[in-house]
């Protein structure tokens, strides 16, 4: 519990040097936030097409799609990145509705708004997809609208209680798989886990290839770290002692991961305690990259592909999930689908897609038009 109560101290500080400033806006964010949706609506780039006819590219395509079940990919990344940034984003939203006038009622009002929102857009679209009515909440937006609720109730609360429940929660999260460990063991029990049996009795069935609707419990703790750094990053500290205190707050993450990751596995499909603390440590290594690249070495020209896409990521996520095979098909009839490039075509089509869809969000950004849940 006090290594939880450390990272909190670590990404936060003491109080009397957090007072945020909500009028600062990060580029950064909007760049880190461009290039995991960037990432998100890629298609994988086409690349495990081309490891079929490639085998030597099936290192780098194993990266872009999620691990059958224990340790990490680079595509496991995503959904963690995403909700840490939204919770980076929590403090200064917050701040500037309270400068705006807002009273403590109605930002609990607009937070359990927006919350249900993102919930019921996950539903329309998972029902879009599945072509019939369907109910689950192991979509990403389903689950940021859950943990950005929950952050924000444990945001009302002192530092050390804020330390005390994120500590809970991993150990509760551990605890729970224990203690109802399915057929083959807490964390090799595919179908039978704590997860999969919740899932069971409450939707009549598990969830397609075994993601468990519970792990919004573990991803409320990657919301609350993002959460913490908007904090840091809106404090009154020096960049350099923000980037110090960022850069050991991700090892810590890491090294308590990898530490207990040989009694508690790495796996993202039931988000254990280890898959949290681990893949928050790369989430916190490359905001902070992003942070010095563009805040602190001043590189800031070069997001603007990038912050296009952050700025409209809800309508990028919209179109990603219910018109990719469309557009893919729109987009090949006049590129022909790159037949003349032979084993790359693949690569070249998702390529022209993620384009196309680019120029989408650069007509709404130019028209300054932006949807929000």
């Amino acid at each position: 519990m006090q290594t939880v109560h450390t990272l909190r101290d670590n990404l936060v500080g003491a109080e009397a040097t957090s007072r945020l400033s909500a009028q600062q806006r990060y580029l950064a964010l909007d760049a880190y936030r461009g290039f995991i949706m960037l990432v998100l609506v890629s298609g994988g780039f086409g690349l495990a097409e081309l490891a079929k006819r490639r085998p030597a590219f099936t290192g780098i395509a194993q990266q872009f799609d999620h691990r059958p079940w224990e340790w990490i990919a680079f595509w496991d990344l995503i959904q963690p990145a995403f909700m840490f940034m939204v919770g980076v984003a929590m403090p200064l939203a917050l701040a500037r509705r309270r400068e705006q006038g807002a009273t403590e009622r109605q930002l609990f009002w607009h937070v359990g708004a927006r919350s249900f929102r993102l919930i019921l857009m996950s539903q329309i679209l998972i029902s879009i997809g599945s072509g019939r009515l369907h109910f689950q909440l192991i979509n990403v937006l389903a689950q940021i609208g859950i943990t950005y609720f929950l952050c924000y109730l444990i945001m009302q609360l002192r530092s050390r209680w804020q330390a005390m429940i994120l500590g809970l929660i991993l150990m509760g999260h551990w605890a729970l798989f224990v203690v109802f460990p399915g057929t083959e063991g807490p964390f090799l029990s595919k179908t039978t886990n704590v997860g999969a049996v919740i899932d069971t009795l409450v939707f009549g069935r598990p969830n397609p290839d075994d993601w468990a609707t519970i792990n919004f419990v573990t991803s409320t703790v990657t919301t609350l770290f993002g959460v913490w750094t908007g904090q840091l990053l809106q404090s009154k500290r020096s960049p350099g002692e923000k980037m110090r205190i960022m850069a050991i707050s991700a090892a810590l993450c890491l090294g308590l991961g990898l530490i207990i990751h040989p009694w508690n596995p790495i796996i993202k499909r039931i988000c254990t305690t280890s898959f949290t603390l681990y893949s928050a440590g790369w989430v916190l290594l490359m905001a902070l990259a992003f942070y010095w690249f563009v805040e602190v070495a001043g590189h800031r020209k070069w997001t603007f592909p990038l912050v296009v896409l952050g700025a409209n990521s809800i309508f990028l996520y919209c179109v990603h999930q219910v018109l990719q095979g469309w557009l893919d098909r729109a987009v090949g009839i006049f590129t022909l689908r790159f037949t003349w490039l032979g084993d790359f075509a693949p690569v070249a089509q998702s390529c022209a897609v993620l384009l196309t869809m680019w120029c989408l969000c650069y007509w709404l950004y130019q028209r300054k038009i932006f949807f929000k849940l």
